[in-house]
């Protein structure tokens, strides 16, 4: 286990899973209480925004910043409060009594009497070296987060459900038009989408076509069109576009944490209403691994900041 600062022997006051915003924000708080937390990086340190290359809504900087130096100066900030992080994965968890027991990728054995599961989502992407090329530099899953970057372009949304449709509406407020692109010849979601989507003059639909490849001027110089193909026949068109937004899905990264607290049908954890707090007392979620509405990097650190508290709280009810 690679950890910064020293680790005291028994059980963490706090562990607290997963490096990303919610992460580093509840260890910023917890280390500021004098709590000591001890923060698990997972296989992802920094979440989704070490993928993210501009960054112009976190409040606080006027200038556009990149994903991964926001990422780096939110762990130097953790660090210096006094927060200990182990470069490690959590393989298992058991929350039936406290201390909490979770098992790492070595097979060792760590003890808290509280713990943040701060583990985030994974955007659902297609699978197609193309799509993973331009990832940053054109392809996106986040239209909320990077359509500002496509004023007065074209841009496609791949997807039929509800994610999508949700997508190609906010494009519309930047993009002067969007393609939805549907695998099927009607869509999945809700009907009062449908009707905005259809009311909409930006956004033309394109029945019975998947995405194909993804084309482009290279990286850095980004996508520039699209390569689709037509479920039925095979055939295939190229289009000019200046962004693809993949909007098929994000998957909450709780599958250890299953049958352990509990979640909703699709995998995000249920906390009580205006808290982090879940249905386990001393366990905490916070970040995109409760959150399937907004997904933003700011309400996840906002929550990370929350969890901190509520965990503060706890551990002072606690006989010593």
């Amino acid at each position: 286990m690679n950890t910064a600062g020293t680790h005291a022997p028994g059980a963490e006051n706090m562990i607290i899973i997963g490096a990303g915003p919610a992460g580093y924000a509840a260890a910023i708080y917890a280390a500021r209480a004098a709590i000591k937390p001890l923060l698990v990086t997972g296989i992802q340190p920094g979440g989704q925004l070490t993928i993210t290359t501009d960054v112009e809504n976190y409040p606080g900087f006027a200038e556009v910043i990149q994903g991964p130096w926001l990422m780096e100066q939110m762990r130097d900030q953790a660090l210096a409060m006094g927060t200990r992080i182990a470069q490690i994965t959590i393989t298992d968890a058991d929350f039936i009594q406290r201390p909490f027991s979770l098992t790492n990728d070595d097979g060792k054995i760590l003890k808290a009497k509280t713990v943040v599961i701060a583990t985030g989502a994974q955007a659902r992407w297609l699978g197609l070296e193309s799509e993973q090329f331009y990832q940053g530099f054109g392809v996106s899953s986040c239209a909320t987060c990077d359509g500002m970057f496509y004023r007065n372009k074209t841009v496609a949304v791949i997807g039929g459900g509800n994610t999508a449709m949700e997508e190609a509406l906010y494009l519309t407020h930047h993009a002067s038009e969007v393609l939805l692109v549907h695998r099927r010849d009607a869509f999945r979601g809700e009907k009062i989408l449908q009707e905005r989507v259809a009311n909409n003059s930006k956004i033309r639909v394109l029945w019975d076509r998947t995405l194909d490849e993804v084309l482009g001027a290279g990286n850095p110089k980004g996508v520039n069109g699209m390569r689709l193909a037509n479920v039925h026949t095979g055939d295939t068109q190229e289009l000019a576009v200046d962004g693809v937004f993949i909007a098929i899905g994000h998957d909450p990264a709780t599958k250890v944490f299953r049958g352990k607290v509990a979640m909703d049908d699709s995998g995000y954890i249920l906390t009580e209403s205006g808290t982090t707090t879940t249905n386990i007392p001393g366990i905490f979620a916070a970040g995109d691994v409760t959150d399937h509405v907004y997904r933003q990097a700011v309400t996840a650190a906002g929550q990370g900041c929350m969890a901190a508290l509520d965990a503060e709280r706890f551990l002072s009810t606690l006989d010593e």
